[in-house]
Formats: C-alpha cells, structure tokens, sequence
C-alpha cells in the first residue's frame, strides 16, 4: 500500500482521490518562512488534477522539468485548463482562522487590484470569504480544502477540524475563484516554490510519455 499514500513533509497525502472524478496528486510542497534564521513551515500543499490536464498542455511536450518551472505561460494555461482541480493544505503550524482569512484576503485583494479587478462584487465575496474562515481555529492536521470544478466559476472551500463536522462554502465570484487558483498555481507568482517545483516536474514526466 506504500505506493498509495505520498508523504509531504511528514504529511501523508493519498496519490489519489475521486470527487466527481479521480483526480492525481500532481504536485505538492509546503508554504514557510525564514523568521530568525529558523525555516517555520504552516502548511503542506497537495494539488490534485484530472489526468486528462496534460492533454490540454501538449505545447509543452518534451520540455524539461526547469523550463516549465520557469514558464509562467505554463501555469496560466495549466490553471485555465477546463478539468477539475483539488488543492488540500494540511495545517502544519496552528493558525487562528482570522489570521489565515486575512491571509487569503491579503493575498486576493492585491492580484486583483493589480489586474484592476477589485470592484465591490470582489471586496463582497472576499468579505464572506474572510468570514466562513473567521470563527474557526486550525490546530496542527486540520484540513483546507478548495475544490474547483471543471467548468465552472465557483468553488468549493471544506474544511476539516478533529473532532467537529466539516463545514462548507462555495466562492461564487469568479474573479476571487480565479486568484486563488492564481495564489496557489501560478508559477512564480504562486505562494510555494516547492509546490510549483513539483508540478513541474511531475507534468513534464507525463508530458513525456
């Protein structure tokens, strides 16, 4: 069964998972910082894609692992892909739910200020975001879970806590959806080198078949 399950950082994370699909593990990595020269990791990073994805990336067929990872271009079409997509964080350091709501809302607000794409719908959405995460309290191995179907402009947010039901919300801005794919899988504007390293490399392997 060991081939079943990857470990990510100490984190076992199944290779495969079904939502309306199965869906692989095609690239996981972690998010960290350097604070007083100590590496503090907050969460492990799992992203799950149809198979089918590398169909709609054969432009890159045959292209290294490095040259991928380096290609924003790459990662702009691997996240307007129409498959489905599922990116699981595994809590490493606990975090209150403000403080990641404020995270994600940070990090959102920016993208789309930047692409002129905050309006009032966007700060609504974000709001309500920021809010489902608020009341909660992340110890160490609870669940986030953003599912993004094929095609759709939603997006589901699950989380898990122990001991507690999970609790859901859909995003049902586009624009808000899109950045977060965006945070989490757009190359070198993604929030995790290690995550976009692995995409690359695990990708460029089933291009290569």
């Amino acid at each position: 069964m060991a081939s079943e399950t990857v470990l990510v950082d100490e984190i076992s994370y199944p290779s495969k998972i079904t939502t309306t699909k199965p869906l692989s593990l095609l690239g996981h990595g972690i998010t960290d910082m350097e604070i007083h020269f100590l590496q503090v990791k907050f969460y492990s990073i799992g992203v799950y894609l149809e198979p089918e994805v590398v169909s709609h990336l054969q432009q890159w067929k045959g292209k290294p692992a490095k040259e991928l990872e380096g290609s924003d271009d790459f990662f702009d079409a691997l996240i307007s892909a129409p498959v489905e997509k599922v990116i699981r964080l595994v809590v490493i350091k606990e975090i209150k739910g403000a403080q990641y709501g404020l995270q994600v809302e940070t990090a959102v607000r920016d993208r789309l200020a930047a692409d002129d794409k905050y309006e009032d719908e966007e700060e609504e959405a974000l709001e309500k975001v920021v809010e489902f995460f608020r009341s909660k309290y992340f110890k160490k191995d609870s669940v986030i879970t953003y599912h993004f179907p094929a095609n759709s402009p939603t997006a589901e947010i699950a989380v898990t806590l122990e001991g507690k039901e999970d609790t859901k919300y859909v995003i049902e801005n586009a624009n808000v959806v899109e950045t977060i794919k965006k945070w989490y899988l757009a190359g070198s504007r993604a929030i995790s080198p290690s995550t976009i390293s692995s995409l690359a490399a695990n990708l460029s392997e089933e291009l290569s078949k």
